[in-house]
């Protein structure tokens, strides 16, 4: 064989054997590539899987059993954003501003075995923000008229609130009667007697309080969630505005709740 055939062949030799270690190359590359691919694929799916898991044991660890929307209305300046601040953040500020529109707070309580979310909402009493408040009637279960104790004009126009009440709430809210600012007795010129004798003549409770002294202002809002889970059925199904309301059972018709 001549020098320069035989070079040829060496040369030829080498690159077949360079061709198929670079398919050999090639394939193991992306055999890797793709049990990498797959491993990824698991456990990218594991991760999923167990994130899916984990936010299905979320849902099901709700933190309550029932949510009652509670609305506080009356006059500007009866004292109805103090009530909600004193009960929620146990917190009292005699200067706080006319509520614009609407706000709310959630406090979650336990009464008779049950975690209970209160959702809160706290109304403007002047009547430019009425057409705004209105609309949030409709899903209350309870509402709480709040009147000031000083003021006879805020008691004059409960009996408006109450009209209120039927025009736009559900016809089983329960509905509770609360003069505030008791504590200021030298000031006073609505009598406990006459509180008491508007809530038997419209058939429901009423408390005096104070949200500045912390005067039966837990007992209110206790007393409130009790008369609703009385009206709950047993077996209640949560809808967005939080119970499904069942028939009225019974609720104390005429009782000044101070001396329970």
């Amino acid at each position: 064989m001549s020098g320069h055939h035989h070079y040829h062949h060496r040369r030829c030799f080498s690159l077949k054997r360079t061709s198929e270690y670079a398919q050999h190359w090639l394939h193991e590359r992306t055999s890797s590539s793709s049990r990498r691919h797959q491993s990824l694929k698991r456990d990218t799916s594991s991760i999923v899987d167990i994130s899916q898991k984990n936010l299905g044991l979320r849902m099901a660890k709700k933190n309550y059993d029932l949510l009652f929307k509670l609305l506080l209305i009356g006059d500007s300046g009866v004292g109805k954003t103090c009530i909600l601040f004193r009960f929620s953040d146990d917190s009292f500020n005699a200067s706080f501003i006319s509520t614009i529109g609407i706000d709310f707070k959630i406090k979650t309580i336990e009464l008779d075995g049950r975690k209970i979310k209160l959702q809160i909402w706290d109304t403007a009493g002047q009547e430019r923000f009425h057409t705004i408040t209105t609309s949030y009637y409709r899903g209350a279960t309870g509402i709480m008229l709040v009147y000031d104790v000083t003021q006879a004009r805020s008691f004059e126009n409960i009996n408006k609130w109450l009209r209120n009440i039927d025009d736009h709430a559900s016809d089983d809210v329960v509905k509770m009667l609360i003069g505030n600012k008791c504590d200021m007795d030298d000031k006073r010129c609505i009598t406990r007697t006459r509180g008491d004798a508007l809530a038997r003549e419209h058939g429901i409770q009423f408390l005096e309080t104070s949200a500045k002294n912390n005067i039966n202002i837990e007992k209110a809002f206790f007393e409130m969630a009790r008369l609703i889970l009385k009206k709950t059925p047993v077996n209640s199904v949560e809808g967005p505005s939080g119970i499904t309301p069942g028939p009225s059972q019974g609720i104390k018709q005429s009782n000044c709740i101070n001396c329970m």
